[in-house]
């Protein structure tokens, strides 16, 4: 084995192989975590909001006309644009799913404001509410029309009923979610609403909070003077409804904004805008740090091979063959950055460790070490093949010449 003689060469020759390692293990350590970063917002952005993403669209409204009448014209409104041919369902809501704005209460298995509260996003909804977020009921029943009520600004009471999700289920009762259905929970400390309905899921509006898929349902129409009309389509209809609706709406009354017409895959694309601005950054970052690593180990090795011409030409005239010479420079890199890896592990798993204090991010999982071990090991070897391949075309008559 040659590791004798490479450990004997290295120590002789510190500087290089020190910068090797030292490159190895600061790359190890900021890929590794970088790569569990983007995993990590990448598999939030994927999560599912629970509701039909690809045909539905969302827009605002708010009344300005001294004869404008919420009432009666949302439900002119909303007949409008069910009748148009495409729609599936539109109703009145406050929010919807990664939206970043609307309402939140505690909802409890007691009353009293000793009780220990589930904090849950709310949607206001009516009976087409279902149909027209796309969202599936695994449990129980929908609203009816007769259990759907007006709310005011300064209204306090919450109707008897809602339909809940299947995450909230769980916190509320985490034996048996399924317990959830028919049981009464209390709302606002001491009003008693009875659960109808479970769905499967359907996120809040923020996409940050760490309930995000705990929601409940109110079968309330409000009359805020301002909210938002969720409207589903049949599929690939989304674009073309949501012009025609938007320009229907505005010839119909103009004494009313329409605003924000965004369907829910833009809804999505700008709440992890930031999320995916940081994934870019991150995977350029990798790149680069890759592409100047193996930089670095190629030069380095070229100029190993450089500095020590004669000495490969005498090993040759000794009888090395073409492959030994190969074999040495893959086998020296290898020890190398071994060195720097194992220095790398240190340095990732302590990064991480500030990583999750300062940023609340979760610990990094094994398999990204050994996965990241292996991926250095592999850039290592091929960046040391192209001057290793150099070095053994060096004809063993270099020894006799002088350098």
């Amino acid at each position: 084995m040659e590791i004798k003689p490479i450990l004997s060469a290295l120590k002789r020759n510190k500087v290089g192989a020190i910068l090797i390692a030292a490159q190895m293990a600061l790359t190890m350590t900021i890929i590794v975590n970088a790569v569990f970063m983007i995993n990590e917002r990448q598999s939030q952005i994927d999560r599912p909001s629970g509701v039909d993403e690809d045909n539905v669209f969302v827009f605002s409204y708010s009344g300005f006309a001294k004869d404008y009448n919420e009432r009666v014209q949302l439900m002119s409104d909303l007949d409008y644009i069910r009748q148009l041919p495409g729609v599936v369902s539109a109703v009145q809501s406050n929010s919807a799913p990664l939206i970043g704005g609307g309402w939140s209460m505690s909802l409890a298995t007691e009353a009293g404001s000793d009780s220990n509260g589930t904090g849950t996003a709310i949607y206001f909804t009516d009976e087409r509410g279902l149909d027209a977020y796309g969202v599936k009921l695994i449990a129980g029943r929908n609203f009816t029309e007769n259990e759907v009520t007006w709310r005011e600004r300064t209204d306090r009471n919450w109707p008897g009923q809602t339909i809940i999700t299947k995450a909230l289920a769980e916190q509320l009762f985490e034996d048996n979610w399924q317990d959830a259905l028919g049981k009464t929970t209390y709302i606002a400390e001491q009003q008693p609403v009875k659960i109808i309905g479970i769905i499967e899921r359907m996120q809040a509006p923020w996409n940050g909070w760490n309930g995000l898929e705990r929601s409940m349902l109110v079968p309330q129409r409000t009359l805020f003077g301002s909210a938002r009309i969720i409207v589903r389509t049949e599929p690939g209809q989304v674009e073309r409804l949501m012009t025609e609706v938007e320009e229907g709406l505005l010839a119909n009354y103009k004494g009313r904004l329409i605003k924000r017409v965004r369907s829910m895959n833009e809804i999505r694309e700008r709440s992890y805008r930031a999320h995916s601005g940081m994934n870019t950054i991150l995977t350029t970052l990798v790149i680069a740090l890759t592409i100047v690593t193996a930089l670095g180990i190629i030069g380095l090795a070229s100029f190993s091979v450089n500095r020590r011409r004669k000495q490969i030409g005498t090993r040759r005239a000794l009888g090395a063959t073409k492959l030994d010479i190969m074999r040495y420079f893959l086998l020296e890199n290898f020890i190398i950055s071994t060195f720097g890896i194992v220095l790398g592990i240190g340095l990732t798993i302590g990064l991480n460790i500030v990583l999750v204090n300062a940023l609340d991010l979760p610990r990094i999982d094994w398999y990204y070490i050994p996965a990241g071990m292996l991926v250095l090991w592999v850039i290592g070897l091929l960046s040391v093949y192209g001057p290793a391949r150099k070095a053994c075309a060096i004809s063993p008559a270099i020894a006799t010449r002088s350098v």
